[in-house]
């Protein structure tokens, strides 16, 4: 189906972009945006749900004449969660309304706030930002919001679970009232609905579900690796694919540091993000991939969060995702808005169990198969060798006067290997590595299917699952109940024990409600928070307290697990 009737600019700035038809979510919500009514919409990330709002808005900020007024005060506002979210959100309306002299801001943290007061001063139609750099600029007269005409919550669900309510309803509350609000989130809890009825009109509801069997345009690959080899199956699976643009996901900084430098020492233009690196230089090093001045980024998960590569086409997990969730956030980077994409996981053979159970969840049936060899690359290069610029480009007057003072001294078959050296030279040398799975003779495991209730019978009455917070993070079980049973889709009564270690917290999950939970769980929020599914056998021995104490072997203790079900959760109190 094609796009309908657009003010022109933007049906323009479409084509140029090469969007021929809408995505399911654009599709929505064009046909609900006439009038300028406000939307509450159900959608995932990477389903073109920033186009979608930029196009649903059109009417209102494009004039009869095809063009935006002069920029002055904004006509719209776009909040987001993350720096990198709000900066992406930044590139793709600036594209989209480029063609129609429109003018993006973006205010964000991190970035010098009085240049954005400047750029702010200057005129702008549009503004995007993060809620606690908006609402500074309020504050400090900075962003006159009298004159909105749209205002839309990007991810709004994540804004609520990183604590931003009190910026957004500041910012809301500064706005006119007569204003469409578009609100989109991944999932619409109780807060966001609360949201949605104190600051918007008579919303009509939007739900645009994604596929449950992972993305249609992403390809996966289970490769099977020898732990000590990985770092050399990744340089092997950049070199297999050739991709334009490609991201290699490792779990530690230490990880993406020691990786980058390995790739960079063997020719690979590379970059790394992690946390640890300033907003300024993640910024320089997203320019250069998008640029074409480099090819590959090593980044952590934290890192990664927004990023929009147009041109990234393969994934790699040099480390195993912590769970479901985040294979589908690290896969999702690639295979947007219609194109294609690889996401290739690396699984040591003490690790497959665990991938398969996370692939299971995630719905997503990957393609098992060994590392590339060596032999396969030098097969692919020589097939790619003719279509390369170096040779496939006609010689200029230069290059022929060389080529005559050459075939003076050299035969034309002493030419063609030098030519030949001279293109291997300039690719990374591929390695040799092993296939752990190759010439055995075992049966393969049925993979793990988390909605097989025979399975979930022998697993016995409770599954226990690991969260990733612990007392470090101030978790306790009034904190924790809420976020397992919203993002898992559970009843308090389903939850059984719960024990809170320090960097860690197990918990059981009735039998039958197990599965269920995983991929609600994977599903919803923030990638941040992971929970994994421990072994069917796993069954902690109670502890033992002090003398008097409330450890998890004593009387109290055993009195807080029995009532887990019956809501009689209080925190410990610690002196």
């Amino acid at each position: 189906m094609p796009f309908p009737t657009l003010p022109a600019p933007l049906s323009r700035a479409l084509t140029e972009r090469g969007y021929a038809e809408p995505t399911p979510v654009q599709a929505a919500v064009l046909e609900a945006a006439g009038g300028g009514r406000d939307l509450l919409v159900s959608a995932q990330t990477g389903s073109g749900k920033t186009v979608a709002y930029g196009l649903a808005m059109a009417d209102l900020l494009v004039g009869a004449e095809d063009a935006m007024p002069a920029p002055a005060a904004p006509l719209a506002l776009v909040i987001a969660p993350t720096r990198e979210l709000a900066l992406q959100v930044q590139r793709e309306l600036a594209w989209l309304y480029g063609p129609a002299q429109g003018r993006v801001t973006a205010c964000v943290g991190g970035m010098d706030p009085r240049r954005e007061a400047r750029l702010l001063a200057g005129g702008s139609q549009i503004v995007v930002g993060t809620p606690g750099r908006l609402r500074d600029h309020i504050e400090r007269r900075a962003l006159d919001l009298s004159t909105l005409r749209a205002v839309v919550l990007d991810e709004a669900d994540e804004m609520l679970d990183l604590g931003f309510r009190e910026d957004i309803e500041f910012i809301l509350s500064a706005t006119p009232k007569e204003r469409s609000t578009y609100l989109f989130s991944a999932t619409l809890p109780k807060g966001i609905e609360a949201l949605a009825e104190r600051y918007q009109r008579d919303a009509l509801r939007l739900a645009v579900k994604s596929e449950t069997r992972g993305h249609a345009d992403i390809a996966y690959r289970a490769v099977r690796v020898v732990p000590r080899e990985i770092e050399h199956v990744v340089l092997n699976l950049l070199r297999e694919a050739d991709a334009p643009t490609a991201i290699v996901f490792c779990n530690t900084r230490n990880a993406v540091r020691h990786l980058q430098a390995n790739l960079t020492e063997r020719g690979f233009s590379a970059v790394g993000l992690s946390g640890e690196m300033g907003q300024g230089e993640r910024n320089a090093a997203l320019q250069a991939l998008r640029d074409g001045r480099v090819r590959v980024c090593v980044a952590t998960d934290v890192a990664a969060r927004g990023i929009d590569l147009p041109s990234l086409s393969l994934v790699i997990h040099a480390d195993l995702p912590h769970d479901a969730e985040v294979l589908q956030h690290r896969s999702g980077r690639t295979g947007r808005a219609g194109r294609k994409g690889t996401s290739v996981l690396l699984v040591p053979n003490a690790r497959r169990r665990r991938a398969e159970q996370m692939l299971a969840i995630a719905k997503v049936v990957p393609e098992w198969c060994g590392p590339p060899s060596a032999d396969t690359i030098r097969a692919l290069d020589a097939e790619r060798m003719l279509s390369d610029p170096l040779i496939a480009e006609p010689p200029s007057e230069d290059d022929a006067v060389l080529a005559q003072m050459l075939l003076a001294h050299k035969s034309p078959e002493e030419m063609a290997g030098l030519l030949a050296r001279v293109y291997r030279t300039r690719l990374p040398a591929p390695e040799d590595v092993t296939d752990p799975g190759e010439g055995r003779s075992r049966p393969e495991r049925a993979p793990y299917d988390p909605m097989n209730a025979e399975k979930i019978a022998e697993m016995g009455p409770a599954v226990w699952f690991r969260l990733n917070l612990g007392r470090r993070d101030n978790a306790d079980p009034r904190r924790l109940l809420p976020l397992l049973t919203r993002r898992g889709g559970l009843d308090r009564q389903e939850i059984g024990a719960i024990r809170i270690f320090d960097r860690e917290t197990k918990f059981e999950v009735r039998g039958h409600a197990a599965a269920r939970f995983a991929e609600s769980f994977a599903r919803n929020g923030s990638p941040e928070i992971q929970v994994e599914a421990l072994p069917p056998d796993f069954a902690p021995a109670p502890r033992k307290g002090p003398p008097g104490g409330k450890g998890n072997g004593s009387p109290r203790a055993d009195k807080h697990r029995r009532n887990v079900g019956k809501g009689g959760y209080k925190p410990q109190q610690r002196g």
